[in-house]
């Protein structure tokens, strides 16, 4: 493990580079700023609560980027704007769900409507059925029978009592091995055609039942989903572009209340339902949107360059996404409050950016890479790519930052250690690694062989509780947490904007 920083003037007596590198009187205010006049509580309130789940184009997201735009311009920064990055799609507004057994006896279940689903016909209620479909020679036996019938459908997965803890904190030994990572190759987890063939065939038959329940007009699909003992993890990709053909109304629920319904109906007990979904779509803008402020820079002769950071202000709809990714957006504007409150005149000009569409496929930092930097595709550069310095990103949970991932930049290690080492007080067993980390933001900038990192963060609930679920709410916050990281990021932006060089950057990426 790296070391840590336990004697400051002992390493300055020794002529470390990193004290001509680091103003490190500028970050002893950050961390004053940070850890005693936080305001990473108040901007979770709004974020959260107030603005409410932020699905893509909601009502929630536009409370959302209504709030971010004036609160950072109310801070001093400028250019504060709701930029459009490209066309999304519909918005969608759930307005009522509703979903219980009523035989053999009553029993309110625990569930959300998938987004973008459609509205039931009024209150549904019936028999339900469980369908037994692993070829296409089984769709026969249902043909015709399944007019407004009440459909569902058996989780995958182990429901068995856990024994393993919920919120975790990396442990030294973790952490170690992410500093070496094992080589990448072959070996037993490698899926071989055979499973790829499998997994496909089985995606194409499931595709084919949706197809065929909307074809018999099945009133409502209920779905058991995989999480732990009445978290949902819910969401869904479909339905959000403007052309998406009508479909079947569809309920997730907990796995043990689809599961009770097919042990009752498997042993000859005859199960009744009554549910209602009332959703609506919103088709007046289908444009999508990000919010992006700036603090210029101060230096004539480097404002032109540009450092970002970054995390995606939309969430799903089960619960306000307080983890995902409110905490990364409360954390990145925490850190310009900070350079602003400290009174700190950062060289290059320091650029926010608050993500849509991430939910659906990074699309809100895709179309803004594309817009101002170049197309991934082509590799063909616009001029604001050779301006950029960095992007750096927190889209992991509320987990406070351990350290961060290389993204294969080599170059960026002894940079990014002199920055951690006046952090080291705050940021636990340090950790760069040169591995890739994926799924979020960074990767657009990465894409385009731009330096874009995210941090390494304590995973707490992220993967069990909150990621996508219906429990990813205010309370799963830890606002120390949050005010460590800020803290890191304000120091790593400011860093980055006082350095005399960009940051390094990899080779450009070649198009095959």
């Amino acid at each position: 493990m790296m070391r840590k920083l336990l004697i400051l003037p002992a390493l300055l007596l020794a002529g470390m580079s990193f004290a001509q590198e680091v103003d490190l009187a500028a970050i002893e205010k950050i961390k004053k700023e940070g850890l005693e006049n936080s305001k990473v509580e108040e901007i979770a309130f709004q974020l959260v609560d107030k603005a409410g789940p932020r699905l893509s184009n909601s009502e929630g997201y536009e409370r959302a980027v209504d709030y971010a735009i004036q609160q950072l311009s109310d801070w001093g920064l400028q250019n504060a704007n709701a930029e459009p990055w490209g066309e999304f799609g519909r918005g969608w507004e759930m307005e009522k769900s509703y979903v219980a057994m009523t035989k053999p006896y009553y029993m309110p279940f625990i569930a959300i409507p998938k987004a973008w689903t459609e509205s039931t016909k009024g209150e549904v209620s019936g028999k339900v059925y469980f369908l037994d479909i692993k070829t296409e020679e089984d769709f026969a036996k249902y043909k015709g029978k399944l007019k407004g019938a009440i459909v569902a459908i058996k989780p995958t997965g182990t429901q068995e009592p856990t024994f393993e803890p919920d919120a975790v904190r990396f442990t030294v030994e973790q952490l170690h091995g992410m500093e070496h990572p094992a080589p990448r190759g072959g070996g037993n987890n490698s899926y071989t055609p055979e499973m790829i063939a499998e997994f496909r065939a089985a995606r194409a038959l499931q595709q084919r039942v949706t197809e065929f329940m909307a074809e018999e007009e099945v009133s409502l699909i209920i779905k058991g989903v995989n999480g732990r003992h009445g978290t949902l993890f819910t969401s869904s990709p479909r339905g959000y572009l403007k052309d998406t053909p009508e479909g079947v109304p569809e309920l997730e629920t907990a796995p043990e209340n689809v599961n009770l319904m097919a042990r009752l109906s498997e042993n000859g007990v005859e199960v009744e339902i009554e549910a209602e979904v009332k959703t609506r779509f919103r088709t007046e803008d289908l444009q999508g949107y990000n919010v992006i402020a700036e603090i210029p820079g101060s230096d004539p002769s480097l404002k032109s360059e540009v450092v970002m950071l970054g995390g995606h202000l939309d969430s799903w709809h089960g619960a306000n996404g307080a983890t995902d990714n409110a905490a990364g957006c409360i954390v990145m504007m925490e850190a310009v409050r900070i350079l602003k409150a400290t009174g700190l005149q950062p060289k290059r000009t320091v650029r926010i950016a608050l993500w849509g569409g991430e939910e659906q496929g990074l699309h809100g930092s895709r179309g803004y890479v594309a817009k101002h930097f170049g197309d991934p595709q082509t590799m063909e550069l616009k001029p604001e790519h050779e301006k950029l310095s960095a992007y750096y990103n927190i889209d992991n949970g509320t987990g406070r930052v351990r350290g961060i991932y290389l993204q294969g930049n080599a170059a960026a290690e002894p940079i990014f250690n002199e920055w951690f080492l006046p952090l080291d007080d705050i940021v636990e067993d340090r950790t760069i690694t040169i591995s890739n980390t994926g799924g979020t933001d960074h990767q657009s900038f990465d894409a385009l062989s731009l330096p874009g990192f995210q941090f390494i963060q304590d995973p707490i609930e992220y993967r069990t509780r909150t990621h996508h679920t219906n429990m990813d709410t205010f309370e799963r916050l830890e606002l120390d947490d949050l005010k460590q990281m800020a803290v890191v990021i304000a120091s790593f932006v400011y860093n980055t904007a006082q350095k005399d060089e960009m940051i390094p950057r990899k080779e450009l990426r070649k198009v095959e």
